[in-house]
């Protein structure tokens, strides 16, 4: 068999038509326990691109890796032609833990490209970006909200790259916000690399949104159809309407610590001036509303109910193509 027929990833060997679950040795417990994360491979008989779909990036984004288990489950990642490679969760110590970052407090997606040599999770990202993402052709990255801050789902890309342009519209998802590649992530590292990203964003820390979910794995399957790589049980359905593309947006940060409510959901328009939230004190004395302070889309509403002076509460949109 020639080189490009045989998938030789993480010392296994796969040839086109196969499937297998090989290991990606993370590290070693403190108890001398290994730590393994699967590496799902599935592999056609015809060759095509390779795509390799991750989440888990952040443990606490628990929606990302139902969307990739999703995926797995139903069997939408076995290919009509070419290689679907997923790994449901990257930071399995965070997700053993319920925790955003590593062991070592740091976050894996400001380690990129990570080093050999380097802490626990720059090893991690090392390994990532060297024995596996260079098999890729595109990728893409499930992620949700931090903390209680929800995220409507949407599509992450940077301006003016026709590939992800294209891919964007086809995932259909309800925004498509146009943000920079920040420093040593892992959507910048597979950028520099050449290997085009969506990175999805859709719910918040620790919760599982059936919404969110349906579209991330919906998402997912156009993208794949258009490949023609969509196995033929599968359908793709058409997204129910164009998505807003966000290209500036701005937090509204909280004036006053207190209880917070919300007003209004995430894919909201909204007017200048409307009230999108109050901010009261336990005593029934104070009650605050929080207004907007343009005419833009909300795509992220903080749901905890008690924030402080300076927290961002809202996510607005103040340009929109």
């Amino acid at each position: 068999m020639s080189e490009k027929e045989v998938l030789d990833i993480l010392g296994e060997k796969v040839a086109l038509g196969e499937s297998a679950k090989v290991s990606f040795n993370v590290a070693k417990l403190h108890t001398q326990n290994t730590i393994d994360v699967p590496v799902i491979i599935e592999r056609s008989k015809r060759p095509g691109p390779t795509v390799l779909i991750t989440a888990g990036i952040h443990g606490d984004e628990i929606n990302g890796v139902e969307i990739v288990r999703q995926i797995i489950a139903k069997g939408i990642n076995k290919p009509k032609k070419g290689t679907i490679i997923c790994i449901p969760v990257i930071n399995v110590f965070g997700f053993i833990h319920m925790d955003r970052e590593f062991p070592d407090g740091r976050d894996l997606n400001r380690v990129f490209p990570g080093g050999k040599n380097g802490a626990l999770a720059s090893r991690v990202a090392h390994k990532l970006m060297t024995e596996i993402v260079p098999h890729a052709d595109l990728v893409l990255d499930f992620h949700t909200g931090g903390a209680d801050r929800f995220n409507a789902a949407q599509i992450r890309i940077v301006k003016n790259q026709i590939i992800l342009e294209e891919l964007a519209q086809v995932f259909g998802a309800p925004v498509v916000y146009y943000s920079k590649h920040l420093k040593k992530s892992f959507r910048n590292s597979c950028y520099k690399l050449g290997i085009p990203m969506l990175l999805f964003e859709g719910g918040k820390s620790f919760h599982i949104d059936k919404t969110v979910t349906n579209t991330g794995v919906n998402g997912t399957k156009r993208v794949l159809h258009h490949l023609e790589m969509l196995g033929t049980k599968f359908k793709a359905s058409k997204p129910k309407k164009h998505g807003i593309k966000i290209v500036e947006s701005k937090w509204i940060r909280a004036n006053h610590s207190g209880m917070f409510k919300s007003d209004i959901l995430v894919n909201t328009h909204v007017k200048k001036g409307d009230v999108l939230g109050h901010i009261t004190d336990p005593y029934g004395s104070f009650n605050h509303f929080v207004k907007a302070p343009n005419d833009g889309y909300i795509f992220n509403v903080n749901e905890s109910p008690i924030i402080y002076q300076g927290d961002a509460i809202f996510h607005i949109s103040t340009s929109i193509e």
